[in-house]
C-alpha cells in the first residue's frame, strides 16, 4: 500500500511539472480571458444583463467572493501571483511588484499574451515583455475622453470613451489569437467604474429616477465600536450624502458601457470558435463604500470593500451552471491558470487552484486572510464566510456574525457567547499573518 501511495505521488508530481505544450491526456490547453473591472461593488452585477448571462449564468458565481486586500495595486498583485500582500510585499499603490507574474510564466511556457486596461498603480505605463499585445495607461488611472495610451510601446492620444476603445483592442486581440496555433491568455482590466466616473453619452440619461441609496449602515449612527481612524469620522452631511448618491448612479452607468462591450466579447470568442476553450474568469480588484459607516473609499474590512464579484465559465470543468458558497479569493486565480496550463505551481502561492472546487473528494479551505495597511490602520482580518475577526494594530478588534449583522453594525468582540470562537481565530491569524519564505528563484 505504501508503494502505491508513493507512485501516486510520482504520478502527480510529472503531471505538475509537465513542460510547456502538453497537458493530462495530451488535451489541449485552454485559453484566458481574465477580467478585471476597478472598484466594482459586489451588488452591481444587476446591471450588467450581458455579463450575467454570458458568465455567470454559464458557469459559477462565487457568492462569497473576497480579495485579500481591497486596494487597486495590492490586490492585482495577488492576482497575477496568487500571493497574500505580506508576501508579496505591494503594501501600497505606489509599491512595485518584484516576483514573477503568471502571466510572465504562460508567455514563457507558448501562450500568447494580451494585456489592455489596467496593469499596476506603481507601472508607469510602458510595454511589458512578456505581453505580446500591450494597451495601457499611466500609473493605473485615466480619464474616460480621450486617453493617453501606450499601444506596444507607442504613447498616444486615442479620441472616444475608454472603454470602447480598450474594448475593441480585445476584439482585436482575439482576432489576431484566432489565427494563432498557440493558446492565448488575455488580462482585460477597463477602469470602469472607477472615478473620475464618466458614463458614456448615450447612457448619461439612464436612471434618472433611480431611488437614493440606503442601507441600515448608511451614515451609521453610533461607530464608538468601530477602530479610531473610523469612530473618529464625522457624521456625512446632507450634500456629502447626495454626492455619494450621485457617485453610486454614475457608476453603474460605466458599467452598462462596459457590459455591452463584454457582450461583444464573448460574441467574438464564439464566432471564432474558441469560447469554450476559454477559461473566462470576471471579478473587481476591490469593492467600495458609498457612506456605509461614514465611509467613502475602500481599503476597509467591511463587506462593500472586501467583497466582490467572481465568477467563472470554463465547460470543461464547469458543465452545468450553479451558485457556489465555498470562500474563493483573488490569490485562487494564478493558482488555476497554472495548473490549467500544465505549468508546476510555484511554492510561493498561497492560493489554491480552483480546479479543486470542480474535482470530487478535494478538501476545500474553511477560512481566508484578509490584511491592509495604512491609510485606514494596519488591520488584519480571519473570515469564514459568516464570521469576522479583526484586529487593527493599535486599536479596537472586531467581530461580526454576518447571518445576524449582515451590515456589520455591532461588534460583537465582548459577547461571552463569541469568545471561544473568537480565541480560536484569533490563534488562526497570528499563524496566518506569518510571511512564508521561498526561494527567488523562477522554479520555487
Amino acid at each position: 500500500m505504501a508503494f502505491r501511495r508513493f507512485l501516486f505521488a510520482i504520478t502527480i508530481l510529472i503531471l505538475l511539472t509537465v513542460p510547456s505544450g502538453c497537458f493530462a491526456n495530451n488535451a489541449p490547453r485552454p485559453n484566458f480571458l481574465i477580467i478585471i473591472t476597478d472598484d466594482q461593488r459586489y451588488d452591481s452585477l444587476q446591471y450588467m444583463p450581458n455579463t450575467l448571462a454570458g458568465i455567470f449564468d454559464q458557469g459559477v458565481n462565487f457568492s462569497k467572493a473576497y480579495v485579500t486586500t481591497p486596494f487597486c495595486c495590492p490586490s492585482r498583485s495577488s492576482i497575477f501571483t496568487g500571493m497574500y500582500t505580506h508576501n508579496h510585499r505591494v503594501f501600497q499603490n505606489n509599491d512595485p511588484l518584484n516576483i514573477e507574474t503568471v502571466m510572465f510564466a504562460l508567455h514563457e511556457n507558448g501562450y500568447y499574451t494580451g494585456m489592455i486596461g489596467k496593469y499596476l498603480n506603481s507601472w508607469a505605463g510602458e510595454a511589458r515583455d512578456e505581453f505580446d499585445t500591450w494597451v495601457s495607461f499611466k500609473a493605473g488611472e485615466s480619464g474616460y475622453k480621450d486617453p493617453e495610451l501606450n499601444v506596444n510601446g507607442v504613447w498616444s492620444t486615442h479620441p472616444g470613451y475608454i472603454t470602447y476603445i480598450l474594448s475593441d483592442y480585445a476584439l482585436e486581440f482575439l482576432d489576431d489569437a484566432s489565427k494563432k496555433s498557440e493558446p492565448f491568455m488575455l488580462i482585460f482590466a477597463p477602469n470602469a467604474p472607477h472615478t473620475p466616473t464618466r458614463p458614456a453619452d448615450e447612457d448619461l440619461a439612464l436612471y434618472d429616477q433611480l431611488p437614493a441609496y440606503s442601507v441600515p449602515s448608511l451614515n451609521e449612527e453610533d461607530i464608538s465600536d468601530k477602530p479610531a481612524s473610523i469612530s473618529n469620522k464625522p457624521l456625512l452631511s446632507e450634500e456629502g450624502l447626495k454626492a455619494l448618491d450621485d457617485e453610486h448612479r454614475r457608476q453603474i452607468l460605466t458599467l452598462i458601457a462596459l457590459d455591452r462591450k463584454i457582450g461583444e466579447i464573448l460574441d467574438k470568442l464564439e464566432q471564432t470558435g474558441e469560447l469554450d476553450n476559454t477559461v473566462i474568469i470576471f471579478l473587481s480588484d476591490n469593492g467600495l463604500h458609498f457612506g456605509e459607516h461614514r465611509l467613502d473609499s475602500k481599503s476597509s474590512l467591511y463587506e462593500e470593500s472586501s467583497h466582490v464579484p467572481f465568477g467563472m465559465r470554463y465547460p470543461a470543468l464547469i458543465p452545468t451552471p450553479y451558485v457556489d458558497d465555498r470562500l474563493v479569493a483573488n490569490i485562487d486565480i494564478a493558482p488555476t491558470m497554472y495548473e490549467l496550463a500544465g505549468i508546476r505551481i510555484p511554492y510561493r502561492v498561497d492560493g489554491d487552484s480552483l480546479v479543486d472546487l470542480f474535482t470530487p473528494g478535494k478538501k476545500w479551505r474553511d477560512h481566508i486572510l484578509l490584511e491592509a495597511w495604512p491609510p485606514r490602520g494596519v488591520w488584519s482580518v480571519i473570515h469564514t464566510g459568516r464570521y469576522v475577526y479583526a484586529e487593527t494594530e493599535g486599536d479596537l478588534s472586531e467581530f461580526y456574525d454576518l447571518e445576524v449583522d449582515p451590515y456589520q453594525l455591532d461588534n460583537q468582540i465582548d459577547n461571552p457567547a463569541y469568545q471561544d470562537m473568537i480565541a480560536d481565530m484569533k490563534k488562526q491569524l497570528e499563524k496566518d499573518k506569518k510571511p512564508k519564505f521561498f526561494f527567488s528563484s523562477p522554479d520555487n
